[in-house]
């Protein structure tokens, strides 16, 4: 196993690398395009075989890509933002079709107003296209995701593509110490990847085809189960990846200092870092506070939230998101499911982060401040209540 100094971005690539994607479909946008440049040089210096395939948008990327899994090949596309909005239609073809495709998605801002940088709309918007969706929280686990997303994806119940979500420039951009296994680690854990829903000379059959009203749901039944054979599917890739590789992952939600926590904070993503040094700060202080970030959102973590927020006073969610005119998404689904399982407890929406903007630790402070003082509701980060946004658009 050796170390080397990545960013995000580059730490995913080496991942797909040692998981010996075959067809790489590429697109660049902004921050996403570092992850298809070392693949291509990656490609061009030999040390992965592969097919680089140099596209004309992201609507061609992820049809590439299709057609790659759809004979059998084991595929990889990346894309961010409008990039992902603009492949919309393939995602739900690709999920429909039970393609494992695997694609990292650089999270950002979706216009307008035009923004390069980093929040969580344009991934949580396509909550409802069939992926696999998790969300990574440093470098080290961009590099492990690359590597279980196809072994989650490809298993035969599974069959569903998977979306590895990074933020944009916080964690694309950002550089640290990355362990990297050696490929003979990477291959005992990645077996070569076997398909019998595949196109083929000797095995003609139809892909893709039409399915009227008497048969359509029973296609979609079968995509929602194969979503939710994703969960035992995740479990089972991280236990086989601590035996081999020796790093150990906590499944669809990771927990910090909750065992006994009055207060906490459910987020997503590289925020939780900064959310555990604030954690950090009120437990010496002898403040009863805990983390939760969500590692996955499709499949959802319903039974573990409802066993990590037994006996909480109050929580927040905390999420780079909204659905304009409702609240954040992440809350939306947190909430059902709290209630689904009669959770009962007083609960606050933090919408933060839009467009890349930063939240300190002193905001996230706040939030926990809020809780133990009975706050609910919705709330946006960096917006006083008496602000007006004509105001804004005035400047």
């Amino acid at each position: 196993m050796a170390k080397k100094f990545l960013s995000g971005n580059e730490a995913f690539a080496e991942g797909v690398r040692l998981a010996r994607a075959q067809v790489i479909s590429a697109y660049p946008i902004t921050p996403q395009t570092i992850v298809v440049e070392r693949l291509a040089d990656m490609v061009e210096d030999g040390s992965l075989d592969a097919q680089f395939v140099h596209v004309e948008s992201e609507h061609s990327a992820l049809s590439c890509a299709m057609g790659a899994s759809s004979v059998g090949a084991r595929t990889f596309t990346a894309t961010s933002s409008q990039g992902l909005l603009y492949m919309a239609e393939c995602l739900y073809y690709a999920a429909g079709g039970r393609f494992p495709i695997v694609m990292m998605n650089a999270n950002r801002s979706t216009a307008l107003p035009w923004n390069i940088y980093g929040d969580q709309r344009d991934s949580i918007s396509q909550l409802d296209s069939g992926w696999i969706q998790a969300y990574a929280g440093d470098a080290q686990e961009a590099l492990d995701l690359a590597l279980m997303s196809y072994y989650i994806a490809e298993k035969k119940q599974v069959s569903t593509p998977f979306m590895a979500n990074l933020d944009g420039f916080i964690l694309t951009h950002t550089y640290e110490v990355v362990d990297i296994p050696d490929q003979e680690q990477a291959d005992a854990f990645l077996p070569p990847f076997q398909t019998d829903n595949k196109m083929s000379l000797e095995q003609p059959r139809n892909l893709g085809f039409t399915a009227g009203p008497d048969y359509n749901i029973q296609f979609n039944y079968k995509e929602h189960k194969g979503l939710l054979a994703a969960r035992d599917a995740i479990l089972e890739a991280e236990e086989r990846f601590a035996q081999i590789i020796g790093r150990r992952y906590s499944g669809l939600l990771e927990q910090y200092k909750t065992e006994d926590a009055e207060y906490i904070l459910i987020t997503l993503g590289s925020i939780a870092g900064l959310a555990r040094e604030v954690v950090d700060t009120l437990r010496s202080k002898d403040i009863r506070v805990g983390i939760i970030r969500l590692r996955y959102l499709r499949p959802f973590p319903e039974a573990e939230l409802k066993e990590a927020l037994q006996g909480v006073k109050a929580l927040a969610v905390l999420e780079k998101d909204i659905s304009f005119g409702k609240e954040g998404t992440v809350y939306t689904n947190v909430t059902a499911s709290l209630f689904q399982a009669g959770i009962r407890v007083p609960s606050a929406n933090y919408i933060g982060g839009l467009g890349g903007r930063n939240i300190s630790e002193q905001e996230i402070t706040q939030i926990f401040t809020d809780l133990a003082n009975g706050g609910q509701g919705l709330h946006f980060i960096g917006i006083a209540p008496e602000e007006e946004q004509e105001e804004v658009h005035a400047k």
